[in-house]
């Protein structure tokens, strides 16, 4: 009998998950949940067949140089700006992510963060935890209208078009987007949403949400000239990625008002949050906690082992986001 692969599951998982996947392989878990440095991954990878991953372990030219044994890292997350997938190729590496299983959930999410944003939500629970509120006014907390406003989306892939059928369908908003490319007549019909340039939609949206991959050409996609060019009673929201949002000219914008207030879930270099967010009263702050149920991250856990088992096992695995590398 031969014996199991080897693999890494990187940080702390369902019991249940590292249950099936001691099934068929031979496992070094990470249950503390230590943040590893690189040269701490490397030195856990060396012996491994694959690495059950998350946002924080980050998979480039030189761990792949280091670990050459490794061929595959399962991705427990949709997004994979962890991954050099490139690198990963070149290395005959196979990459893989798990979408689908969290794309309502977490449109669930942005649009909550985006009501939040616009109602003022957390702005006027500080200020009554603060101990602050003794009388009604006029305009206490007075926020932006959701139902009937127009509901902005860069970035119009399967979360993208979640948010947009939850505004058009349950809030009546009229829907723009711009995407790199165009949707198809029947997915514009079924969200109700118009294609339109990335500047027609800045200036337009009452709300803007940012649901578009990271990457080189993305990062920083709004910026200072961005925000000058959105309404002054617009709102943000990045359940996206960090990076696609400079932050500290999102502060200063906010600051300055600029912007009316902004919704966040994810930031540049997170965990750290730019200091600056944090002493600016209208921002809704969350700690990239978008597709976080109970349901869904049992169900992105057990993607990203699948995938494990599907190729190392039975050589194909689900969701690989480099299937050349299978040819």
């Amino acid at each position: 009998m031969s014996a199991k692969p080897r693999i890494l599951v990187a940080r702390a998982v369902f019991p249940e998950t590292l249950s099936k996947l001691e099934r068929h392989f031979e496992i070094e878990s990470n249950q503390a949940d230590t943040v590893f440095t690189k040269q701490e991954l490397i030195a856990r990878l060396q012996d491994k067949a694959g690495a059950f991953t998350t946002g924080s372990e980050r998979i480039d030219a030189e761990v792949l140089a280091a670990c050459p044994q490794l061929k595959i890292v399962a991705n427990m997350a949709v997004g994979f700006n962890n991954f050099d997938v490139p690198a990963m190729t070149a290395r005959k590496v196979v990459a893989t992510n798990t979408p689908d299983v969290l794309t309502e959930t977490t449109a669930d999410f942005g649009f909550a963060l985006l009501m939040a944003t616009a109602r003022r939500i957390a702005e006027s629970e500080h200020f009554l935890r603060a101990g602050k509120w003794n009388k009604w006014s006029f305009d206490m907390f007075a926020g932006a209208e959701v139902h009937g406003s127009t509901l902005g989306i860069l970035g119009m892939g399967r979360i993208g078009q979640g948010i947009a059928k939850r505004g058009a369908h349950g809030f009546g908003m009229d829907v723009i987007y711009h995407n790199r490319s165009r949707l198809a007549p029947e997915l514009e019909a079924a969200c109700k949403a118009r294609y339109v340039g990335k500047d027609e939609l800045l200036r337009t949206a009452d709300h803007l949400v940012l649901v578009l991959p990271y990457s080189a050409e993305s990062h920083h996609a709004i910026g200072a000239a961005e925000l000058a060019q959105m309404k002054p009673t617009a709102t943000l929201v990045n359940i996206a990625r960090g990076g696609i949002v400079d932050d500290a000219a999102l502060a200063q914008a906010l600051r300055d008002q600029r912007i009316a207030a902004a919704g966040l879930d994810v930031y540049e270099g997170e965990p750290k949050v730019h200091p600056d967010l944090l002493t600016v009263p209208n921002v809704v702050l969350t700690p990239h906690i978008a597709s976080a149920t109970v349901k869904t991250r049992r169900a992105m856990a057990d993607l990203a082992a699948d995938n494990l088992i599907d190729f190392l096992v039975h050589g194909k695995p689900r969701t690989p986001l480099n299937p050349e590398v299978l040819a």
